[in-house]
């Protein structure tokens, strides 16, 4: 029977559960691929701590050369994130003619360009499914099942550490710090969640999506990111009061001229789908003409999940191999020859409702003064509600729902609104996604 070899860079988590599904699936991988999938080499800088699943101690090496200059591997399956020298090592694997999967979102994200032409001027295949949305197929669907679709939006919550939080926010209403600590303490986030939390993971994966959908390159550095670090549990609450939940979203849109690419909290409403999706699932959006709609849940991290997203790529990629097809699929969903730089939208153009919280004095005419400049400003007020009343020297909360407005108006209004003497502290504003 044939064998398809692999070599692994990379055995933490989730080189450990690639390892344990490989494992226990092996008969029904063989069933459906036809051939065994066999790990013969894994490179790692710690081969002596445990990782609960049973290896042969002579595929152990701390030299990653050993991996990607072995001659039987196929496939090189690298796991060990971070830029260098994970591209370093991926590019050296191309030339060399392997096969590799990945499910380094942040070097896909910053690096694409460069390791998707070693990819397709060497002929060789790459996988990435794991590197959004773990265990949820948004890779395969844009690439294949969406294939004759003219998709118009990718959006969603691609981040487990961010959803867990403001989901224990939203049911249970806890201060950001006491969801993060919980976080933590269950593994969802890590000792410095700084990616997570502000927004630069789900802008990796954002990135990568808004490649495959839209067949143009992302430049990683325009992309508006802003993280949840500052949602408050007032605000939480303000959002159910009007309707909403806050979710961390990473946005894409193409409206045939530019590109919207955005991450940020927004408010959705309770009725959508993607309201419910909470703990640390995440959901895809995909719009286009044909089919309106289609929201893809899953579980987007995990040793297990992830692992499992990264043995589909395997399979897929030994399928090739058994039958002698090469190039079947272009690795950035379009043909190189049609790939096009589309300009990215600044995010001063978009237009979108807002909701405003403001801390200002408690005394007769504040809502007038703020209401005029919001009015000079284009900006048509939909509701306020007053928090309370304020003790002598503080501030009381503000909150206003906008009709639908331009970005750079809202923030030019609010930087007036700033500078008034009846404003106690700096404004904040949500974005609503209706």
């Amino acid at each position: 029977m044939d064998k398809i070899k692999i070599g692994l860079i990379g055995f933490g988590t989730i080189g450990s559960g690639v390892v344990q599904i490989l494992a226990s699936s092996r008969k029904t991988i063989r069933q459906r691929l036809g051939a065994e999938v066999e790990i013969v080499k894994i490179a790692d800088l710690d081969i002596t701590t445990d990782r609960g699943v049973e290896v042969d101690s002579g595929m152990l090496t701390t030299h990653a050369d050993e991996v990607l200059e072995h001659p039987e591997v196929d496939v090189i399956v690298e796991l060990m994130g971070g830029y260098e020298p994970a591209r370093t090592f991926l590019l050296k694997a191309v030339s060399c003619g392997k096969h590799v999967v990945t499910a380094n979102k942040a070097l896909l994200a910053k690096h694409g360009d460069e390791l998707f032409t070693a990819v397709e001027d060497n002929h060789v295949s790459i996988g990435f499914e794991a590197a959004v949305g773990g265990a949820i197929p948004i890779i395969r669907s844009i690439k294949e099942s969406f294939v004759a679709n003219e998709i118009s939006t990718v959006e969603g919550i691609v981040n487990g550490t961010a959803n867990y939080i403001l989901s224990k926010m939203s049911d249970e209403g806890c201060d950001f710090d006491v969801a993060l600590k919980e976080a933590q303490q269950k593994g969802f986030a890590e000792a410095d969640p700084t990616f997570d939390i502000e927004g630069i993971d789900s802008a990796h994966k954002i990135a990568i999506l808004a490649r495959l959908a839209f067949g143009t390159p992302v430049n990683f550095d325009d992309i508006t990111v802003q993280g949840i670090s500052g949602i408050t549990s007032g605000d939480i609450e303000c959002a159910r009061e009007f309707g909403y939940r806050i979710k961390l979203l990473a946005i894409s849109k193409f409206d045939g001229k530019s590109v919207d690419i955005r991450v940020h909290p927004a408010m959705i409403p309770q009725s959508h789908p993607m309201a419910s999706v909470n703990g640390v699932l995440n959901a895809i959006r995909v719009c286009d003409g044909w089919m309106g709609e289609n929201i893809l849940v899953g579980h987007g991290a995990g040793s297990l999940p992830t692992g499992s997203a990264v043995i589909g790529d395997i399979v897929e990629i030994a399928r090739g191999i058994l039958s002698g097809a090469k190039d079947r699929l272009p690795a950035q969903s379009f043909r190189k020859s049609e790939m096009r730089s589309i300009p990215i939208m600044n995010i001063q153009e978009i237009d979108s409702e807002y909701f405003l919280r403001l801390s200002v004095q408690d005394t007769p005419g504040v809502l007038s003064r703020i209401s005029g400049i919001l009015g000079d400003h284009s900006i048509s007020i939909l509701s306020v509600i007053q928090r309370g009343r304020a003790e002598s020297g503080s501030g009381v909360s503000l909150i206003m729902m906008t009709h639908r407005a331009n970005e750079k108006d809202i923030q030019l209004a609010l930087k007036e609104i700033d500078g008034l003497n009846v404003v106690c502290a700096k404004s904040n504003f949500i974005r609503v996604e209706n």
